[in-house]
């Protein structure tokens, strides 16, 4: 059985002059360096659990678009300010 999972990444990330986040490699788990050559999207993503607030980016890495997730921490964790993560299916 197929299902999705989250797998949480390390992204390296610019900001602009108005604060606006922009992605541009992510670091897999195992370490691995990926280039992001565009940033297509993006979109508040209110979806998680737990009514967590987020947002999706649609990046292009190797010409293919891929859906990137920062998900905002909640007021608890001040010193925080959220994770990024990607989605993968995984078999059971």
């Amino acid at each position: 059985m197929k299902k999705k999972e989250k797998i949480y990444i390390k992204v390296n990330t610019d900001f602009d002059p108005t604060g606006y986040m922009i992605p541009r490699s992510i670091i897999w788990t195992d370490g691995r360096v990926f280039h992001i050559d565009d940033v297509r999207d993006f979109r508040p993503a209110s979806y998680f659990e737990k009514g967590r607030n987020g947002d999706c980016y649609t990046v292009v890495i190797h010409g293919e678009e891929k859906l990137l997730f920062f998900e905002k921490t909640d007021e608890l964790f001040e010193s925080r300010v959220g994770r990024w993560f990607v989605e993968c299916l995984v078999y059971d």
